[in-house]
């Protein structure tokens, strides 16, 4: 019989690349890592920690897989997810040293065909604002077209941009997306004659000598040294196995499809924090662009933070060019983070110091980052001591209650003996949303089942809720998002239109059904 969690934790990797004994870092520091790992059902984590131009620790800790004894080293590939928007920022950067595109030219200017849904932000909407998330179009707009991978190509998937409702004025409101950055990635191939992914690969990772991280999200199933992925259902963590069995195709590359670990991602930061140089001494870019990709360009909301983690309170957010900007206590960071299915990372920097961090974990639990990074550079500043381990891990069980209540909130407001306006096979349909296209709404057996045909995976069974509102049941509960759907009729009593929405706060917000606007193709029903 395996081990349980608890004790494989508290075994830790040492490797080559270890800085064992590293004054620099805070003392017990492998100590306060396994803490950690207990504390928020963490199975493994890579660290990479780099001062002054050098790394100060390279290292793998926990295990790759729930219930196995393979560890993490050094050397373990994890998904950086949207961390990868920094390179693709780069990448851009490189262009426009290379004089090939303009930061402020219109995207028009090198994709003719592209189009919004308003003439004028087409015509106007440049290289910059594809990286700073300010075009108008709502958070996450269009990420169903991605995740789960979907049958459409990139490019097709960059012309159904022009479909996105607008919510926001042109340059006046912070909406993150990832769909832009796709659009970033199409700018590449068309001006350079290579695709994104082995763009990124020559141009940025050979130079810099990340030679384990792979560009094309698809590789990763073909690795032998890979983490698996874990999230929490229903209270208990459990591996992810849509994710090791799907992945998450490379149609979203660009915008977070590059697997890396702590040793190559200690040298991406040294690059950075040195202004592009190289470790040969010669240079990826030069030094204005460092300045260039680490300005803030978009305010973002700051939030106030609860007293169990009131030191880490920021004053200003921006995000900047695949980055984001803000102060840690007295210093400026330059972060990003990165998130899929049981994955979750960070890239946390201090240029003032020259100092920086990487955190790559198989759990979605952003608060074992937090307070790993907290206590790093906490250290570094000699800041006050400060307990962040209990104050994420408080921060983390109120979140689940308040989970909890939303929830039974939710349930306590049906009206569960209120009937369908229409007998269920009025329901059964062939719909069409503008941007995601064709959704298939069947009857089976006295139950409806729907099917996201260019997602696949997406299907459900739909559970009358209360009047013509259903919850979509998906057959993979790995999905974690059940939605609403809820039909409007017309008159006569046909069916007008369908909305759909997460049910749960914490659904995944790449699952923008909320976007959603089906309308019903026409039916030989009678």
């Amino acid at each position: 019989m395996l081990a349980p969690l608890t004790v494989l934790i508290l075994v830790l990797t040492s490797d080559l690349y270890a800085q064992k004994g590293n004054e620099q870092l805070p003392k017990d520091f492998d100590r306060y890592v396994q803490r950690v790992l207990e504390t928020f059902e963490v199975p493994g984590m890579s660290i990479a920690i780099v001062k002054d131009g050098k790394p100060l620790l390279t290292k793998g800790y926990g295990i790759k897989k729930m219930g196995h004894q393979d560890r993490v080293n050094e050397q373990t590939l994890f998904p950086i997810a949207s961390n990868s928007k920094a390179f693709t920022a780069t990448a851009l950067a490189l262009l426009v040293e290379e004089g090939k595109i303009a930061w402020d030219a219109p995207v028009i200017n090198y994709i003719p065909t592209f189009k919004m849904g308003d003439p004028y932000i087409t015509s106007q909407l440049t290289i910059k604002d594809l990286l700073v998330h300010r075009s108008g179009i709502g958070a996450y707009a269009g990420d169903l077209l991605q995740f789960p991978p979907s049958n459409y190509t990139r490019a097709e998937i960059v012309s159904k941009i022009q479909y996105l409702p607008l919510v926001n004025s042109f340059r006046n409101s912070y909406a993150y997306d990832n769909i832009f950055y796709l659009l970033a990635g199409e700018v590449i191939e068309k001006v350079s004659g290579l695709s994104w992914e082995d763009f990124v690969k020559q141009r940025i990772l050979d130079k810099v000598g990340m030679a384990s991280s792979i560009t094309r999200a698809s590789l990763f199933k073909t690795k032998n040294n890979t983490s698996a992925s874990h999230a929490r259902f229903d209270g208990i963590v459990k591996e992810v196995t849509n994710f090791s069995e799907a992945g998450i195709g490379d149609i979203t590359n660009p915008a977070g499809g590059i697997a890396s670990n702590s040793v190559d991602m200690s040298r991406w930061m040294i690059t950075q924090l040195d202004s592009g140089r190289l470790e040969n001494r010669s240079r990826l870019f030069k030094p204005s662009t460092a300045t260039m990709l680490w300005r803030g360009v978009t305010p973002m909301p700051v939030v106030n933070l609860a007293a169990e983690i009131k030191p880490a309170q920021m004053e200003y957010q921006l995000y900047a060019l695949g980055f984001y900007t803000y102060n840690y206590r007295s210093e400026r960071a330059v972060v990003h983070g990165g998130k899929l299915d049981g994955f979750v990372s960070r890239v946390f920097m201090i240029p003032g110091r020259k100092l920086g961090i990487t955190i790559l974990t198989n759990q979605e639990e952003g608060g074992a980052i937090s307070a790993i990074i907290n206590h790093v550079v906490d250290h570094f500043i000699k800041a006050p001591t400060f307990d962040w381990v209990a104050g994420y891990k408080k921060m983390q069980e109120t979140q689940l209650l308040n989970v909890k209540k939303a929830d039974q909130s939710t349930s306590t407001a049906r009206n569960a003996n209120s009937k369908p306006s229409l007998p269920l096979v009025a329901y059964a349909n062939n719909y069409k949303d503008a941007w995601y296209g064709n959704i298939s709404i069947k009857e089976d057996a006295d139950r409806l089942l729907i099917n996201f045909t260019h997602s696949k995976g997406m299907e459900g069974v739909l559970e009358h809720w209360q009047y013509d509102t259903f919850v979509v049941r998906w057959k993979n509960r790995e999905l974690k998002a059940d939605a609403f759907i809820t039909f409007s009729l017309n008159p006569d009593g046909s069916i007008e239109q369908a909305k759909m929405k997460a049910i749960s706060p914490v659904t995944d917000p790449s699952y923008d059904f909320h976007n959603l606007l089906l309308k019903p193709l026409k039916s030989d029903k009678k």
